[in-house]
């Protein structure tokens, strides 16, 4: 019989598995944007561009959104917070769209009464369906801690994307493989960071991370749908 920890950090390996079937190798959430006008060129570039997404954009939304949940703010205040928040349609769209997936493979693999909740708000229109909140929802209800949690949503944002770049930019596997470890540091400290910070600081991304997003739906030519 295995024991709590080790049953949760079994399931929470599972929920941020790359080959778990959101849909998270369709999507650069703007980065495809920048290889297109040459600013995103090599491994180098694609760090930079990294860390500014998970410092700024997935610190201030995500990260945020997963510790509210976990603190008790309603999930349903939270879905409408995000769906204001992101204001690229792409992005908001990819959110929803990878939220459904994790939803539908929650409620089969990980059922609990709070996704239960979660879904019937969605299915019946009262929610989007957001990504951070369909993990928080399931991770909370398999006991996994609030910073755990967070640190692997966070890196599993990191990983897909990196994966994608890999793909498009192109870069080397071993090359994808040092933006990873570079990463490590980055995830911590976004997760320190969205522990001190406030519901006013609710959606505070650099213009920059949403125009480049905003510009891609216009792209002539794209491989990703974000």
């Amino acid at each position: 019989m295995l024991n709590t920890a080790t049953s949760y950090q079994l399931a929470l390996r599972q929920l941020t598995d790359s080959a778990l079937p959101t849909g998270a190798f369709a999507h650069s959430l703007g980065f495809e944007t920048y290889i297109e006008r040459g600013v995103i060129h090599d491994e180098e570039s694609f760090g930079v561009w990294l860390a500014a997404f998970l410092g700024q954009q997935l610190t201030y939304s995500d990260a945020l959104a997963i510790r509210f949940l976990y603190e008790g703010v309603s999930v349903l205040e939270l879905d409408g917070l995000l769906t204001a928040q992101l204001l690229a349609r792409q992005v908001r769209e990819a959110s929803i769209k990878m939220g459904g997936r994790l939803i539908e493979i929650g409620a089969e693999v990980f059922p609990s009464p709070e996704l239960s909740e979660y879904r019937a708000l969605v299915s019946g229109g009262r929610a989007a369906g957001h990504q951070p909140l369909a993990f928080a929802v399931v991770a909370r209800s398999l006991g996994v801690p609030q910073a755990e949690a967070t640190a692997a949503y966070l890196f599993a944002a990191v990983t897909s994307l990196t994966q994608n770049a890999v793909r498009a930019i192109p870069l080397g596997q071993n090359a994808g493989q040092r933006v990873l470890r570079n990463a490590h540091d980055a995830v911590a400290a976004a997760v320190e960071r969205a522990a001190r910070l406030t519901p006013d600081d609710f959606g505070a991304v650099s213009p920059g991370l949403e125009i480049s997003q905003m510009r891609h739906e216009r792209q002539r030519a794209r491989m990703f749908m974000s």
